[in-house]
């Protein structure tokens, strides 16, 4: 398996429940596609380059895993 590193920039405006949830959605999906997920780190809301869709900052959510290339195209869908 190979070693993967992806970052996730969501809504600033999101409450911890639902950062909650999509960090749980994506355990179980690196789970369920024979990846096994070796580090979540939140770097917390950062302010963005340039704007989003008029968001000036984001919560930025770093996972790292061990998976196959199946596991690496549904993470990014």
């Amino acid at each position: 398996m190979a070693l993967y590193e992806n970052t996730i920039v969501l809504k600033q405006d999101l409450a911890e429940k639902e950062l909650d949830n999509i960090r749980q959605k994506y355990q179980k999906l690196i789970a369920e596609f024979s990846g096994k997920l070796l580090k979540i780190e939140d770097w917390g809301l950062i302010e963005l380059s340039n704007k989003i869709k008029n968001y000036k900052k984001g919560f930025y959510i770093h996972f790292k895993f061990e998976g196959n290339k199946q596991t690496l195209n549904e993470f990014e869908k």
